[in-house]
């Protein structure tokens, strides 16, 4: 037995008398095994040193997938991939579902760290890259809510280049096409979006998702939301240029007066300038004209609170809760209102919901902290 220089507790066995010849009752194929090859295997972690007596598939198969990890271009790291397919067929399957279950529950280090192993043992899979790319949008979007701009950006980065490749690919898969067009969305780049879903429609691979890619298609082109102007507004506000976006907006707003969508980007801009009244009307033009979402009425709040027309304020988060009932951003803002109405126990209550969904958010660590000294 022989240990390796690494942080991943792997020890090299010999392989074992049971394990020579062909692995019939395990694998589906004709994997034979190599007597001649060590076998890594993990040392579990309540354990300080290999008990022979307790190896086990799960030790052999996350040894070999740690080292075909950290070592891709590793002399056996085809013979371990080889191997771990002839044991877990399903892998992919068993290991994407987990990922992505892991992901709906926050933990996305940890659903990262699966599907880095899956990318180990399927190098060439766009599944797997576009599954790290539905991660990353996960990961980003509850960052932003917690206020963490700066990860945020660079999880959307980390998506962003991944759709970049995944599309490049000659030619990209119908649900890469389809997801990359809601993460253009997500990115106000709508000229991008159409572009997705319109070489989405020819491909399609289901009749409601190519339905949901002509609807969004009509409403780009029925808003010109693919406007340049508009494109360059938001470009200018996210990266902090609140004037010059406000000038473009103007300019796109003089074109097209009633399309809600303008008008909710000139209530950002305005809102983040701390010009509360006039954001105030901006968003309520832009729920006049259709803008009945969640971060609408969010935005309407914060304004509202500022303004000092805290009932108005919770009657509009309330409304945006029940659209989306796992908004953080909206729960902390019912918490911070809570606070501002002297409900201290409401308020900590919104916090400690918060907390559920992410124990990491700052705000709510340092608002509960308060509330409870």
């Amino acid at each position: 037995m022989k240990a390796t220089n690494n942080n991943d507790r792997i020890v090299f066995l010999s392989v074992p008398e049971s394990l020579r010849g062909r692995i019939d009752e395990i694998s589906a194929g004709d994997f034979v095994v190599d007597p001649s090859i060590p076998l890594p295997v993990e040392i579990p972690a309540d354990q300080e040193e290999l008990d022979l007596e307790q190896l086990s598939w799960e030790m052999i198969l996350s040894g070999m997938i740690k080292i075909i990890e950290r070592e891709p271009f590793h002399a056996d790291a085809d013979y371990y991939r080889q191997f771990v397919l002839a044991v877990k067929p399903d892998i992919l399957k068993e290991f994407s579902e987990a990922a992505i279950l892991k992901a709906r529950n926050k933990d996305f280090e940890l659903s990262l760290e699966i599907l880095s192993a899956l990318s180990a043992l399927y190098p060439n899979s766009p599944e797997v890259s576009l599954n790290r790319a539905l991660v990353y949008e996960e990961m980003a979007t509850a960052l932003e809510d917690s206020g963490r701009e700066a990860e945020a950006a660079e999880a959307w980065t980390q998506a962003h280049t991944l759709y970049v490749n995944l599309l490049a690919q000659n030619p990209p898969l119908p649900n890469v096409l389809f997801n990359a067009g809601f993460f253009y969305l997500k990115q106000r780049n709508y000229e991008k979006a159409r572009d997705c879903f319109s070489r989405y429609i020819p491909v399609a691979d289901s009749p409601r998702k190519k339905e949901k890619a002509q609807s969004i298609i009509k409403e780009i082109s029925e808003r010109s939301l693919d406007d340049q102007v508009f494109k360059e507004a938001y470009d200018f506000i996210r990266m902090g240029e609140e004037p010059k976006g406000i000038e473009k907006i103007h300019q796109f707003l003089i074109r097209h007066p009633d399309v809600w969508n303008g008008w909710f980007l000139l209530g950002w801009g305005l809102r983040r300038l701390e010009r509360w009244d006039d954001a105030a009307l901006a968003f309520r033009k832009a729920l006049e004209l259709g803008g009945e979402g969640c971060d609408t009425r969010n935005e309407l709040a914060l304004c509202l609170i500022e303004q000092g027309s805290l009932d108005e304020a919770r009657k509009q988060l309330e409304q945006a809760l029940r659209l989306e009932p796992e908004n953080i951003k909206v729960i902390s803002n019912l918490g911070i209102l809570a606070m501002k109405q002297g409900k201290r126990e409401e308020a900590a209550g919104f916090f400690r919901t918060v907390l559920e969904y992410d124990s990491e958010d700052p705000l709510a660590q340092e608002m509960l902290a308060q509330l409870e000294g």
